[in-house]
């Protein structure tokens, strides 16, 4: 194999990751919307059993400590999903489990009520989202059809560092700050190969 089959075919192995990272950070995007919309909706029902009680039935259910600050808040929403926060001693929620009809999720908040981590699990496979102090997604990994993939963002949340396993080949892509893929390198059935670009994501130069 020449050295530009070699290149040509890296490069479209890039391109390919590179494609499907972008789609992994979207549909984490999507679910920290879908997990945050979550604890903003009140439900119909909730039912318990406990000793003699045989149901119990409520829109909201509020637990409280010895001074009557709220510490916990279970509630299910009209779609059905059903929603568990929980609060520090500040009042701020600290965490909180969503179980929507097709994927549970579990947030973990700072002192100030932010999201800085969530779990989330769909038909495809889990993923967990790292957050900084200002909501930005800085590092999500997941495995997607048992394909395990890594992003990691800067502070502005653009990709700059992915790195994927697909049908055992290896691949790592870096980006400058505008986005562009500036170094690449890949392992695959015929051989490591690295390709560098230029600012507009163009290779220039390939070591197969």
């Amino acid at each position: 194999m020449t050295t530009e089959e070699r290149l040509e075919i890296l490069d479209r192995e890039l391109a390919r990751a590179k494609r499907w990272n972008h789609w992994f950070l979207a549909v984490l995007g999507l679910a920290v919307v879908i997990f945050a919309l979550g604890w903003y909706f009140t439900g119909t029902t909730g039912r318990a059993a406990e000793g003699g009680v045989k149901e119990v039935r409520a829109s909201k259910f509020i637990l409280v400590d010895e001074n009557g600050k709220t510490r916990a808040e279970l509630r299910a929403d009209k779609s059905g999903a059903v929603v568990l926060n929980l609060m520090g001693e500040n009042g701020k929620n600290r965490a909180g489990l969503y179980v929507g009809k097709d994927e549970p999720g579990l947030g973990l908040l700072d002192a100030n009520g932010k999201l800085r981590a969530m779990l989330t699990v769909n038909k495809d496979g889990p993923g967990l989202s790292l957050f900084d102090a200002n909501g930005t997604i800085r590092a999500g990994l997941g495995l997607y059809k048992g394909e395990p993939v890594l992003v990691l963002s800067d502070e502005n949340g653009k990709s700059r560092a992915e790195l994927n396993v697909a049908k055992n080949r290896p691949k790592l892509l870096l980006s400058d700050e505008n986005g562009k893929t500036r170094a690449g390198l890949a392992v695959s059935k015929g051989g490591p190969g690295l390709v560098l670009g230029d600012e507009n994501g163009k290779p220039i130069w390939s070591a197969p």
